[in-house]
């Protein structure tokens, strides 16, 4: 009984992302680092902005960790677009990986994939949004470049500040201040909109929207 109800659990699992046209279906993904010790430190920003989207629209999160190494969550928004969220389970320095199979299994182009990470380079609370470039000095932006062998890849960088010299790593895995969290709460809830308004309106409309802020 049990063997029975656990292939009818993944058979569900695998039927999640069936049916979708490929031209009306984008992907989001968030990166981070699986575990709940990682859950609250500023290289989460990126889950959180695809959680705080998911949580709007009630999407409910699934584990296909044995198939696309992701949890993935589904929403329907504007002109009939369904947007897949995804939080890849495969560590940061390993993002590609998982990327490339959503986008294999989705079939759709690396330009209908947005990423959302965060960014040492951009002072906090600055977000940027571009259709391709340089992965920078993010390693998780690195593995999926390397990965898709391409740069034409949307990207949201969300700004948490330089680190001191020799404290890159100790940085971005540390959590946020106490008095820090309400404009990080706030800064989730632009990151979303933003991520959002890329899927809707299209990369140009968003990067006018919210290059500003």
């Amino acid at each position: 009984m049990f063997e029975f109800l656990w292939r009818l659990f993944k058979r569900g699992q695998a039927e999640s992302l069936l049916g979708l046209d490929p031209l009306r279906t984008r992907l989001i993904v968030g990166l981070g680092n699986p575990g709940p010790e990682y859950a609250d430190t500023r290289h989460n920003l990126g889950f959180r902005c695809v959680e705080e989207l998911a949580r709007r629209d009630g999407g409910t999160w699934r584990d296909h960790r044995h198939d696309l190494d992701s949890l993935i969550a589904r929403i329907e928004a504007e002109n009939d677009l369904t947007v897949v969220l995804a939080r890849p389970q495969t560590f940061m320095n390993r993002s590609g990986t998982a990327v490339r199979a959503l986008i294999e299994r989705l079939g759709i182009e690396p330009g209908q994939c947005l990423v959302v990470y965060d960014d040492m380079d951009l002072p906090f609370g600055a977000l940027r949004l571009r259709e391709r470039g340089s992965p920078g000095t993010h390693n998780g932006m690195r593995s999926i470049v390397a990965t898709l062998s391409t740069d034409d890849i949307p990207r949201l960088r969300i700004g948490i500040s330089q680190a001191s010299p020799g404290e890159a790593t100790s940085h971005v895995l540390s959590e946020f201040a106490p008095e820090e969290r309400q404009a990080v709460d706030a800064l989730i809830a632009r990151g979303a909109n933003a991520a959002l308004a890329w899927a809707i309106n299209g990369a140009a409309v968003a990067m006018n929207r919210y290059n500003k802020t």
